[in-house]
């Protein structure tokens, strides 16, 4: 994403997972998989709405107990592109519980962060184990949102973990 000419600093992170193309997809593409990875660990995450076409809506709500209290946070966005098993992008802003979205400045965040942000996750197979590549665009490298994915991504590695022993 960009603003003008310049681009908006982005997380990056690369992950490579024992598990196929096909599984790594579902974990990011059906409601019940992604609800139970994503987020930081003790989050409570429900996927509201998840609409797997472009054009279609995203609805997802997260519950986190921090030691200053509960903190309930939601995102709503619309899916840009799918090209299953290979990329998902779709945006990402904060909102409340209808959907509606919520200004950075409304969620009490530092001047200058976009309203709107874009995710992007590819994935490929390499030497038997699926790669994917996250870019999310809008956040800084530093940021708490970068430590929270990859924080979720650990949830991932494990909980594919859990799926491939049943």
């Amino acid at each position: 994403m960009t603003d003008a000419n310049t681009p908006l600093p982005a997380v990056r992170i690369e992950r490579t997972f024992d598990a196929s193309i096909e599984l790594l997809w579902q974990m990011w593409t059906t409601p019940e998989h992604f609800q139970r990875w994503y987020g930081p660990p003790g989050a409570n995450v429900v996927v509201e709405k998840m609409d797997m076409r472009v054009g279609g809506p995203r609805l997802v709500g997260m519950e986190v107990v921090t030691p200053n209290g509960t903190m309930n946070m939601w995102f709503v966005g619309e899916h840009l592109e799918i090209i299953e098993n290979r990329r998902l992008v779709y945006t990402e802003s904060m909102a409340d519980e209808t959907g509606a979205v919520r200004s950075a400045a409304d969620m009490g965040m530092p001047p200058g962060q976009p309203t709107t942000t874009e995710i992007t996750v590819e994935l490929e197979v390499v030497d038997g184990r699926t790669k994917m590549t996250m870019i999310h665009a809008g956040i800084p490298e530093d940021s708490p949102g970068a430590t929270g994915w990859a924080m979720a991504f650990d949830k991932l590695a494990a909980y594919i973990s859990e799926r491939q022993e049943l």
